[in-house]
C-alpha cells in the first residue's frame, strides 16, 4: 500500500492540475471563438496557469497555504470553467484543425518537448542508487533554492511566505513559480512529481506560446519553425572554439570517422583514438560550463534557451508561459484590429509581476513603444483611429497596473528598495570583446542578418519589432538586478523578436530564390537542391552550438548511453545531497514541528532547506545576496555558534529560535567547530559522522 500511495498522489496532481487546464480552456473557447483548435488550447492552458497559480495563493491569503484552500481553488476555477461553457455553449464553438498548419506546428513543437522533459526528467533530483540525490550541471545551482521554497511554504503554510534560509523576512522574489509546486506537494504528491508537473505544464505553453507568437506575426508556417529552432536552439559561433585544430577536420572526413569520434566524446570505447577530438569532446561533455553558449573565460554569455533559461530558472519558465501568448494577443489587438483583446491581455499582464517580475517589465516597454508609435503615425496621417487605439491601450494598463499594484507594492518593490537592484553598467555581461564582436560571436548568423532583415521586413513587422528594440538599448547601460547576468531575462525577449524577423527573412529569400523571377513554375532541380542546401546550411551553422549545449547538458545528469551496442545507465549526475544527509532529511520530516529552527551550514544545497521545509539560521550567499536582502549578521552569527560555543551559543540559539544543530561533512568542513561543547547536548539521529543534535 505504501508503494502505491505515491502514485495515487501523483494522479490525483494531474487529475487536479487537467481540471484547470480545462477551465482554461473552456475560458478561451468563449473569449476568441473563431481561433483555430490549436490556439484555443494555447490560451486555455495560458488561462488555466493563471488560475493555477494564483487562485491556491489569494485563499491562502486568507486560511494559510492549507489543504482547503488548494481544494476551494480547484472548486472555484471549476466553477468558472462550467459558467464559461455554459454561457458560451452557443455563441462559442471549438475551433477546428487546418491541417497544413498543426502538422507544422506538430513537428517543430513535438521535439523540442521531448528535449525539455527529458532534460527535466534527468535534471530534478532523482535519487541514485546509493540514496544519494542527483541533479544536472544547469539545476545544481537554482533547484536547491526553489526546492526549499517550495518545501517551506507546503510545510509551513505561513502566508504571504518567510524565507526558510532568513526566518522572519518576507519573501519578495517572485514566489508563484514555486508556490504553484507546493499545491502539488501539499496534495500528497513526491517532492520530484511536485516540481515536474507544473514546470512540464509551463514548458509544453512556452513551446506553443512561441510557435503560435510566430505563426500570427510572419503568416507561414515555415517561418514560424524556423524562428521558433533559432530561439529554443539557436546559438553563436562559440561551437568554432570547439574544433580549433585543423588536424581535426583532416580527420572527419567519412561517416565512419565521424561515428567514432561521436563514440570517443560520449566515452564509448572504440579502436580509433583521435588525440585532439577526445580532449575536445570532454572538455564539452565534462567541463563545468564549458560550453558553446556559456564559457566565460572565451567571453560565451549567450546562454541556450532551453538548457540555461527554461529548466533550471522557473521564474522564467513560467513568466514565458504567460508572456508569449500575451504578445500574440497584443499584436492582434493593436496591430490586427481585435481591439477587444486587450481585456484578456490587461487580465494575463496583471497577474505577471509574482510570477516573473522581469517578464511584466518587458511587456510593458513593448507595449508603450509600439503604442507611441502607433499613436504617431496615426497622427501624422491624420486619422481618427489614433484617439480609439489609446483609449483600448488604456484600458489594458488600467487593468494591468490595478491587478499588478498591490504584488509591486507588497512584495517587490519592499525588496528591491534595499539598493543593488538597479544600477548602470555599459555592455552588459562583456568584459572581454569589442562590443560588436561579442554580439557577433555569441550570436552568430542571427545578429549578423538582424539589420538586413529589418531592412528587408514588411512595414507592419518593422513597427512591431522596433517595440523591442527599447529593451536592448536599455539593458545595454543599466542592470536591474544585482546580478547582470539577470538582464538576459529581459534581452531574450528582444532575442525572441529578432529571431522572427531573421528567420522570416531566410525563408522568404529561399523560397523566392527557388523559383524563376517573373515565373509561378518551380525552378530546375538543381536550383532548388542548391537553395535547399544554403538553407540547411543557415539552419545548420545556427543551431550547432545549442545543440552542442544541449548534448552536453544530457550527459550532465543521470543518463543512459551505449557502450558497444548495450544500454547501460550511468548515475554520473551532480551529487546536490549525500545519502546520509538525505536519511537526515527523512528523519526531520517525520519527527520535528514544521516551525522548528535548525543550525545548519550556509551551503546553497542545504538539504534540511531544500527537502524538509524546515526553517535554517541563514542560507547561501549566493542567492540571498542577489535577492538583496541583508543576512550578514545571521551568516556570521552561525560561523560564532560553531566556532564559539561557549561565548555565544545560549544567546544566539534564544535569539534565531533554534531548535536542533546538525553536524555533517558541509559544517565540519566550513568551521573550526568547537566538539567538546556539542557532545553536551544530546543526539537524536546519527549516520557515521554525520549527527542531530537537539537543544535543550
Amino acid at each position: 500500500m505504501a508503494g502505491q500511495l505515491p502514485f495515487l498522489m501523483g494522479t490525483l496532481s494531474v487529475l487536479y492540475i487537467a481540471a484547470f487546464a480545462a477551465s482554461g480552456f473552456s475560458i478561451a473557447r468563449l473569449a476568441l471563438p473563431k481561433d483555430r483548435f490549436m490556439k484555443q488550447l494555447l490560451f486555455g492552458m495560458a488561462a488555466g496557469l493563471v488560475m493555477l497559480l494564483w487562485l491556491p495563493v489569494l485563499f491562502a491569503f486568507i486560511m494559510d497555504f492549507t489543504l482547503a484552500a488548494q481544494l476551494l481553488a480547484l472548486a472555484v476555477a471549476a466553477a468558472a470553467g462550467i459558467c464559461c461553457f455554459d454561457f458560451g455553449r452557443k455563441r462559442a464553438k471549438t475551433g477546428g484543425f487546418d491541417k497544413k498548419k498543426d502538422i507544422w506546428l506538430i513537428a517543430t513543437a513535438v521535439p523540442l518537448v521531448i528535449v525539455g522533459l527529458v532534460l527535466m526528467e534527468n535534471h530534478y533530483i532523482r535519487t541514485a542508487s546509493d540514496g544519494s540525490l542527483h541533479v544536472g550541471q544547469c539545476t545544481y545551482g537554482d533547484l536547491c533554492m526553489h526546492l526549499g521554497f517550495i518545501t517551506s511554504i507546503s510545510v509551513q503554510k505561513t502566508f504571504p511566505p518567510m524565507y526558510s534560509i532568513l526566518p522572519d523576512t518576507r519573501l519578495g522574489y517572485p514566489f508563484l513559480c514555486d508556490s504553484v509546486s507546493s499545491t502539488f506537494y501539499t496534495l500528497g504528491s513526491t517532492l520530484r512529481f511536485a516540481t515536474l508537473l507544473p514546470a512540464f505544464y509551463a514548458y509544453i505553453t512556452v513551446a506553443l506560446g512561441v510557435y503560435l507568437f510566430f505563426e500570427d506575426w510572419f503568416k507561414r508556417s515555415s517561418t514560424a519553425c524556423a524562428a521558433t529552432l533559432f530561439f529554443f536552439v539557436g546559438g553563436g559561433f562559440g561551437f568554432a572554439y570547439f574544433f580549433d585544430n585543423a588536424k581535426t577536420y583532416a580527420s572527419l572526413t567519412t561517416p565512419e570517422a565521424w561515428e567514432n569520434w561521436f563514440r570517443e566524446v560520449y566515452g564509448i570505447n572504440t579502436s580509433i583514438n583521435y588525440a585532439t577530438s577526445l580532449d575536445m569532446g570532454r572538455r564539452l561533455m565534462e567541463g563545468w560550463y564549458k560550453t558553446p553558449t556559456n564559457y566565460v573565460d572565451l567571453g560565451l554569455r549567450w546562454v541556450n534557451t532551453i538548457a540555461d533559461m527554461l529548466i533550471p530558472q522557473r521564474a522564467t519558465l513560467f513568466g514565458w508561459a504567460l508572456l508569449f501568448p500575451a504578445l500574440q494577443l497584443l499584436r492582434r489587438a493593436a496591430l490586427g484590429g481585435e481591439k477587444k483583446l486587450f481585456i484578456f491581455l490587461g487580465v494575463i499582464a496583471g497577474a505577471m509581476p509574482l510570477v516573473h517580475t522581469h517578464s511584466f517589465f518587458a511587456l510593458g516597454l513593448i507595449s508603450a513603444a509600439l503604442l507611441l508609435m502607433l499613436f504617431i503615425r496615426q497622427t501624422i496621417r491624420r486619422k481618427e483611429g489614433g484617439w480609439k487605439l489609446l483609449g483600448w491601450f488604456l484600458l489594458f494598463g488600467a487593468i494591468a497596473v490595478i491587478l499588478a499594484s498591490p504584488q509591486l507594492f507588497g512584495f517587490t518593490f519592499r525588496q528591491s528598495s534595499a539598493g543593488g537592484f538597479i544600477k548602470m553598467q555599459k555592455y552588459w555581461c562583456n568584459v572581454s570583446d569589442s562590443w560588436l564582436w561579442f554580439y557577433i560571436k555569441n550570436m552568430g548568423l542571427i545578429f549578423i542578418l538582424m539589420l538586413p532583415a529589418f531592412l528587408a521586413a514588411k512595414k507592419e513587422n518593422k513597427l512591431f519589432y522596433a517595440s523591442v528594440l527599447p529593451i536592448w538599448l536599455i539593458c545595454e547601460f543599466i542592470i536591474f538586478q544585482p546580478n547582470p547576468y539577470d538582464n538576459n531575462k529581459l534581452l531574450f525577449v528582444w532575442f525572441a523578436f529578432t529571431c522572427g524577423v531573421v528567420a522570416d527573412l531566410v525563408i522568404r529569400a529561399w523560397a523566392r530564390l527557388r523559383r524563376p523571377d517573373g515565373e509561378n513554375k518551380k525552378a530546375p532541380l538543381g536550383r532548388r537542391l542548391a537553395c535547399d542546401a544554403a538553407l540547411a546550411a543557415v539552419i545548420g551553422v545556427t543551431l550547432l552550438s545549442g545543440v552542442m549545449t544541449i548534448a552536453r547538458e544530457y550527459v550532465s545528469g543521470d543518463h543512459a548511453e551505449l557502450e558497444g551496442i548495450k544500454p547501460v545507465y550511468k548515475e554520473n549526475g551532480y551529487q546536490a545531497v549525500t545519502p546520509e544527509l538525505n536519511e537526515a532529511a527523512d528523519w526531520i520530516m517525520k519527527n520535528t514541528a514544521p516551525d522548528d529552527v535548525i543550525l545548519t551550514a550556509t551551503n546553497h544545497n542545504n538539504a534540511v532547506a531544500m527537502l524538509t521545509g524546515r526553517s535554517i539560521v541563514c542560507g547561501s550567499p549566493t542567492f540571498l545576496h542577489f535577492h538583496g536582502v541583508d543576512y550578514a549578521e545571521r551568516y556570521y552569527s552561525v560561523q560564532r555558534m560553531y566556532e564559539d560555543p561557549y561565548g555565544c551559543f545560549e544567546e544566539l540559539a534564544k535569539e534565531y529560535g533554534v531548535d536542533y544543530v546538525l553536524i555533517s561533512t558541509w559544517e565540519m568542513g566550513e568551521y573550526d567547530i568547537e566538539y567538546s561543547f556539542f557532545d553536551s547536548l544530546p543526539i537524536v539521529w546519527s549516520n557515521g559522522a554525520t549527527k542531530l543534535l537537539k537543544v535543550s
